[in-house]
């Protein structure tokens, strides 16, 4: 795990003569705090800042040249088939110096050029320049596990594994409108977009070829089924066991110690098991909120460590050390992101820093298997009853309840509300609207920017495996993927996410809806494999999220902050692009507590405002 940045020449020779490189890679130390390298020809500059994981000699630094001194990678992820590739390579005469995974994508691209990427399984974002045709390849893994930045004009290409890189060298900074509703509506921004007009994120599983001054962009890989499974739900289950098993032991290779997330829920429980059969002496880390009775889970996965013999940490997050750690984690933040449970991921890293390098995570799996109380809702919506007719007709009354995430009664309010506004459009509008956080009259008012792009290609939908499909898209690597690799980074801390592997996602999206979801319960494949091996109680309770105190917090903290400087004399309402009355609407909404979504609607504004006048005005 690493940070890679670089400038690309499409003709005119590079003057070196400034820091842009330098400042760009110093960005990036957190990601890679053992070693920076760089290099630097006519015609491009490479830098890399190294996260020693396999190989951690100095001879596995990075910009690695081969031997013939004619091609030079820089990279940042792991292949973990490394191993079986380089036997490979070896058997058709290629000679290796390292025993690193770097070396292996070098010599593999060196035999098999773009097809490469079809033979790593991984997480990667890499590039590799060709000095003699000055050729580069460009690639980001399947998945879009790793991030990718790229600025492109006619005279060069940046890229970058952060946007605060490319912000390093003289790019324009105007905000792009589109991204701006984007945000507004999911609180994060949706690849290929990002806040700036001239930078964009490449897309997962897409690849960039250059060749001199031409620039072409290739999607080398798509996660839909060619063909639905067969497999009865027996031999289905089997199959997962045996797919999830192999994906687990292949991410447990590194030369620094690894230990799993465990946060007590389904998903991490499951890693954690499969992780204590192969190395018993596993470490496992959570977070308890002793503040926050409603969402401590940490009694659970304490139980879960009992019960596979781990090694387990547990780390109280009070409201105030979250609130300490506040300023440092909006100082990261890239771009803006709204997802305000990165704070706790940040936090749950930095513990886990100080005793693993490396940490599994069960990231992915509510995407495949259907673990999200969004697809419940969805499942539900989908069949014609008399329940959907009458919370339909009950609109008025819910919306009137007291709607908040932070008691159970207010979250029912809340819930029911956006269920009968749901059930009132078409399946693909219900989809969007349940991903979204603001509607889409409040974005074109608050914005005063009518356009509102759909980030999903194609969102027709023809059975519950597109609703999978569509968050395997637009929220798995936008929210949760993004969130866990900037702020694991912030603490140079590796996650590793085994329900990712492709082999699993692809056979996992081959089998029947029935499989994942009925009436009674979600994920219900991955339960009934994992049941008998677990306590009795872990898949009975209903699913939380990593919460924050916000409501709190703008009552006390940050009450004057946001009267000075998010409801008014706001930053982007001076730029014009933010309406001042619309904001006023929003604090008044705030402080009567009206709407269960405003309390994440003024979060993005406090995240939006922090890095705009940081970064850009």
């Amino acid at each position: 795990m690493c940070g890679i940045t670089g400038y690309i020449s499409l003709g005119k020779e590079i003057n070196h003569s400034n820091n842009f490189l330098d400042n760009a890679i110093n960005s990036l130390n957190k990601r890679g705090p053992d070693n920076i390298g760089k290099y630097r020809n006519n015609f491009c500059e490479l830098a890399h800042s190294r996260l020693s994981i396999i190989d951690t000699s100095s001879i596995s630094n990075q910009p690695m040249i081969d031997i013939s001194s004619r091609y030079v990678i820089i990279f940042n992820g792991e292949i973990y088939n490394y191993k079986i590739l380089r036997k490979d390579l070896i058997s058709l005469g290629y000679n290796f110096k390292t025993q690193s995974d770097t070396e292996v994508i070098l010599y593999s691209y060196i035999h098999y050029k773009e097809k490469c990427v079809d033979l790593f399984d991984g997480f990667f974002a890499f590039c590799i320049y060709d000095l003699i045709e000055r050729k580069s390849f460009i690639a980001r893994d399947r998945f879009g596990i790793k991030p990718l930045y790229y600025s492109l004009n006619d005279e060069r290409i940046l890229f970058a594994s952060e946007l605060k890189s490319l912000l390093c060298y003289p790019i324009d900074k105007n905000i792009d409108r589109d991204a701006l509703n984007l945000y507004f509506k999911f609180n994060y921004i949706p690849a290929p977009y990002s806040i700036l007009e001239s930078c964009k994120k490449l897309l997962p599983g897409e690849c960039i070829i250059i060749d001199n001054s031409n620039v072409e962009f290739k999607k080398y890989y798509t996660y839909y089924p060619k063909e639905k499974s067969s497999d009865n739900y027996n031999k289905a289950k089997q199959k997962i066991e045996n797919l999830l098993y192999n994906s687990v032991e292949k991410r447990m290779i590194a030369d620094v110690p690894l230990g799993t997330f465990l946060s007590g829920g389904v998903d991490s429980s499951i890693i954690s098991l499969i992780a204590s059969r192969i190395k018993p002496d596993i470490n496992t880390f959570s977070i308890g909120f002793p503040d926050e009775p409603l969402f401590d889970e940490s009694k659970y996965a304490e139980q879960v460590a009992k019960h596979i013999n781990s090694k387990h940490h547990t780390f109280n997050v009070t409201n105030k050390i979250l609130y300490q750690n506040l300023d440092e984690i909006l100082d990261y933040m890239d771009e803006p992101f709204a997802d305000s449970s990165a704070l706790n991921v940040f936090l749950l890293s930095k513990q886990t820093r100080q005793h693993v390098t490396v940490a599994l995570s069960g990231d992915g799996a509510d995407e495949l298997f259907s673990g999200y109380n969004k697809h419940s809702a969805l499942f539900f919506a989908d069949k014609k009853s008399l329940q959907n007719a009458a919370i339909k007709k009950l609109g008025s009354v819910f919306n009137i309840m007291p709607q908040s995430r932070n008691s159970k009664l207010g979250n029912l309010g809340r819930k029911l509300s956006k269920l009968s506004k749901g059930l009132n459009l078409n399946k693909e509008d219900r989809y969007l609207s349940w991903a979204s956080f603001m509607s889409d009259d409040t974005i074109r008012s608050l914005t005063n920017y009518d356009s509102l792009i759909n980030p999903i290609k194609s969102t027709k939908v023809n059975g519950f495996n597109d609703y999978l499909f569509s968050d395997f898209s637009l929220v798995l690597p936008n929210d949760m993927l993004k969130k866990v690799d900037l702020m694991s980074m912030a603490n140079s801390l590796e996650v590793r996410t085994p329900f990712l592997s492709h082999e699993l996602v692809e056979y996992v999206f081959s089998l029947p809806e029935s499989y994942k979801i009925n009436s009674n319960d979600k994920k219900k494949i991955l339960k009934d494999i994992y049941r008998k091996d677990m306590p009795e109680n872990l898949f009975e309770r209903n699913k939380h999220g990593f919460e924050v105190p916000l409501n709190k917090w703008y009552k006390k903290e940050l009450k004057t902050y946001l009267n000075d400087k998010i409801f008014s004399n706001n930053l982007l309402v001076k730029h014009g692009y933010l309406k001042q009355d619309e904001l006023l609407k929003m604090s008044y909404q705030l402080e009567k507590g009206s709407s269960g979504d405003i309390v994440f609607q003024t979060w993005a504004l406090i995240v939006l405002e922090h890095w705009c006048s940081k970064n850009i005005f």
